[in-house]
């Protein structure tokens, strides 16, 4: 018999064309968040196929499965990928280049459902080595507030047993191909949306007088909202961004209102709280003070990304002994977000990630952009390890 490790790899190397085959299908048929009803109907189609117990409809179009073990009753690991695409206009010439315009696996959500899926029937022809269950959680909407993990966690995808952990992997650009990243504690922001409409009197440019001018008053107050951010505690990163700022007046007209949108983002959920006063006492406060209304909208959205230090310490362990130290990167703080950050709260959970860069070949664009892609081969290493981690997980390794 052949050691486990050696196993894996060997189902992983067999498995990585079909799993191709899924990444492929999903990346040129992506859809977007709370409309991934075809994704969902292709991975139903592929748990009945591998004969997995399934439910529809959790969160949105979220998928639960399950997979238990021959040798009994035990731990309940849960393991996620997402399915849901963003409205980006894909520029790769490929063959799988996306079909729907406008739309494109921007983030790797393609490869995450058809990696889990080939985890799926690794852990399936391993079930008489295992005691306790796999909970295999394909959820929709990562992309969107108030974002499907939220959802599933409020339709039960934790509960009826409770979930004890939690494991979540995603691709990365900025590492290569064949490293993973890890990081135990405080990974990855909460953010926040901002949209604030301020409301003057418009008039002549000439006459400026005459008016309550919205356009100064609104630049008035991003600067001044910069003061959050660097009169917080330097122990504690946060951002806070403005992108969006409407002024539908002309060279001669200052309008009536402005809109602004933005983004707050931390590490600390206190700190996060404080802010949301502070953000609120400011643009109040100048907007009043110049004579102007303020409407502020704080969209509170995925919280802070915890990883479970003790459960993610165990999981760096399993990875040195399938990739080798030399392939693990110890990750830094990051101030994106992800809402795999909700099941963190809820459970001890685990997000690491899969590097997919190739400089050699051309493959290095960012994540979120029109010409990323990852390498292919990426996807052997990416069934194979999260399959030895979950493994490990319920005590075969």
């Amino acid at each position: 018999m052949l050691p486990i490790k050696t196993e894996i790899q060997a189902q992983a190397q067999e498995l990585f064309p079909e799993v191709l085959g899924h990444r492929r299908h999903l990346h040129m048929h992506p859809e977007l968040s709370f409309k991934e009803e075809q994704t969902a109907a292709y991975v139903a189609s592929q748990l009945q196929e591998m004969g997995i117990p399934y439910q529809k409809g959790i969160g949105g179009h979220g998928i639960v499965a399950h997979i238990e073990g021959e040798q009994g009753k035990g731990k309940l690991l849960a393991l996620r990928a997402d399915m849901d695409a963003l409205p980006i206009q894909e520029e790769n010439e490929v063959p799988y280049a996306s079909t729907q315009p406008g739309i494109m696996h921007a983030c790797g959500h393609d490869v995450h459902t058809a990696s889990l899926l080939g985890v799926a029937k690794i852990l399936v022809s391993q079930q008489s080595k295992f005691a306790g269950t796999f909970r295999l959680l394909f959820q929709p909407a990562e992309e969107r507030l108030p974002g499907g993990a939220s959802l599933m966690i409020r339709d039960g995808a934790l509960q009826s047993p409770q979930v004890e952990s939690i494991l979540g992997q995603h691709v990365l650009p900025y590492i290569d191909a064949g490293k993973v990243g890890i990081r135990p504690g405080v990974y990855m922001a909460s953010a926040d949306e901002i949209y604030l409409t301020i409301k003057g009197k418009g008039g002549h440019a000439a006459s400026p007088q005459l008016c309550v001018d919205p356009v100064t008053i609104g630049a008035q107050i991003i600067a001044s909202l910069q003061q959050v951010i660097s009169r917080a505690d330097p122990r504690e990163p946060s951002v806070l961004s403005f992108g969006r700022f409407i002024a539908e007046g002309a060279t001669n007209v200052i309008p009536d209102e402005v809109h602004i949108a933005g983004t707050f983002r931390a590490m600390n959920e206190t700190w996060r709280k404080e802010a949301h006063t502070k953000i609120r006492s400011i643009v109040e406060g100048t907007a009043t003070a110049f004579g102007a209304e303020a409407d502020l909208d704080i969209r509170v959205g995925y919280p802070v990304l915890k990883n479970n230090e003790t459960l993610t310490n165990r999981i760096r362990k399993y990875m040195s002994a399938y990739v080798g130290e030399e392939n693990i990167v110890d990750l830094g703080l990051w101030l994106g977000a992800e809402d795999f950050a909700y099941y963190t709260h809820e459970v001890p959970g685990c997000f690491y990630r899969l590097g997919t860069r190739n400089k050699a070949k051309g493959i290095t664009h960012g994540l979120h952009t029109p010409k990323f892609n990852i390498d292919e081969s990426t996807l052997e290493l990416s069934i194979g390890l999260m399959s030895w981690l979950a493994l490990n997980e319920l005590g075969v390794g």
